[in-house]
C-alpha cells in the first residue's frame, strides 16, 4: 500500500493548481508553435510562459544517475526521439510532417505537475495520424481504469489492448508514468506493458484514493526498442520509426479518476502556419 499524496482539501487545491499552470503553458504553446521554429526557440518560450506564470520548470538541471543534468526548461521530441529530448540535440527547424512531443513539467507552491502532448507540424502521413489517434485514445482508456479497486495492472492491460490490439503499433519497453506530488518522481512506477510480478511488483498493488499519478503511454510505429546514447538524454525508437507521446496528470477519488490536464485534449495541436 502506497501512502496517499493528498490527504487534505489544501493538497487537492495545490496539485490542481500546478496541473493547471502546465495546461495554460500548453494553451500558450499551441498559439505559438510555427513551421520553421528550433526546439532552441520553442524552449525559450516555455522559460518566459513558466517565469509569466512565476513557476518553475521540474525538469530543468534535473539529475539522473550517470547522467548530466538536464539541460532544458521542457523536453523537445522529434519523431523518432521518443522522449527527453532537450533544446539542443537538433539544431533543424520543424518541417510539415514531423511529430513533436513536447513535456512540461512545473513547480508550482510546492507541488509538482507534468503532462506532455504531442504536436503535429503540418500536414501529416496517414500512419502518423493514426499513431496520433492511438496515442490519445489508448491514454483516455487507460485512465478509465484508475479507480479504487482496480490495481495498476488494469491500466497497462487496457493501454496494452489499445495500442497493440486495436492499433498494431507497439508500446515502448522500460518507460513508464509515475507517483507526482512534492516530487516529480514518486511510488508508484506505472508500466504501459502489463509485466510479470518479478518485473513489476507495484502492478498487483490496489490503487487508493488520494494518490497523484503522471500517466503517460509512449508508442512506436516499428518497434518497443529503444535507443540511447551513453550519458545523453534523448531516447530514440530503435528502428528509426516514429513515435507519440502523451500524459496526463490524474488524482484518484473515492470516486474515480480526476483528470487535473483534462483540458489538453481541447488545445489545437495542429501547427499549420
Amino acid at each position: 500500500m502506497l501512502r496517499p499524496t493528498v490527504s487534505s482539501a489544501a493538497d487537492a487545491a495545490g496539485v490542481r493548481a500546478a496541473a493547471a499552470k502546465v495546461v495554460e503553458i500548453h494553451r500558450r504553446l499551441s498559439d505559438f508553435l510555427r513551421i520553421g521554429q528550433t526546439l532552441a526557440e520553442i524552449d525559450g518560450f516555455v522559460a518566459r510562459t513558466l517565469d509569466d506564470l512565476r513557476c518553475t520548470s521540474c525538469f530543468y538541471r534535473y539529475r539522473a544517475r550517470g547522467m548530466p543534468p538536464f539541460p532544458s526548461q521542457s523536453c523537445l521530441s522529434l519523431n523518432d526521439c521518443i522522449v527527453h529530448g532537450t533544446a539542443g540535440y537538433t539544431t533543424d527547424p520543424v518541417k510539415p510532417g514531423d511529430l513533436l512531443k513536447i513535456d512540461v513539467g512545473v513547480k508550482y507552491k510546492g507541488w509538482i505537475g507534468d503532462a506532455a502532448w504531442t504536436y503535429r507540424i503540418g500536414a501529416i502521413s496517414d500512419e502518423a495520424d493514426r499513431l496520433c489517434k492511438a496515442g490519445i485514445e489508448s491514454l483516455a482508456r487507460g485512465v478509465e481504469q484508475l479507480r479504487p479497486g482496480n490495481t495498476w495492472m488494469d491500466w497497462a492491460r487496457e493501454v496494452s489492448r489499445c495500442v497493440h490490439d486495436d492499433y498494431g503499433f507497439h508500446l515502448v519497453r522500460g518507460l513508464g508514468g509515475h507517483g507526482i506530488g512534492r516530487k516529480l518522481h514518486e511510488p508508484p512506477w506505472i508500466s504501459n506493458l502489463p509485466l510479470p510480478w518479478t518485473e513489476w511488483r507495484e502492478g498487483s498493488l490496489e490503487i487508493e484514493p488520494g494518490t497523484v499519478v503522471a500517466v503517460e503511454p509512449m508508442l512506436a510505429v516499428g518497434t518497443a526498442d529503444t535507443a540511447q546514447k551513453p550519458r545523453d538524454w534523448p531516447i530514440f525508437t530503435a528502428d528509426g520509426s516514429l513515435a507519440v507521446h502523451y500524459e496526463h496528470d490524474v488524482l484518484i477519488t473515492d470516486d474515480g479518476p480526476e483528470v487535473l490536464t483534462q483540458e489538453l485534449t481541447q488545445i489545437n495541436d495542429v501547427v499549420d502556419a
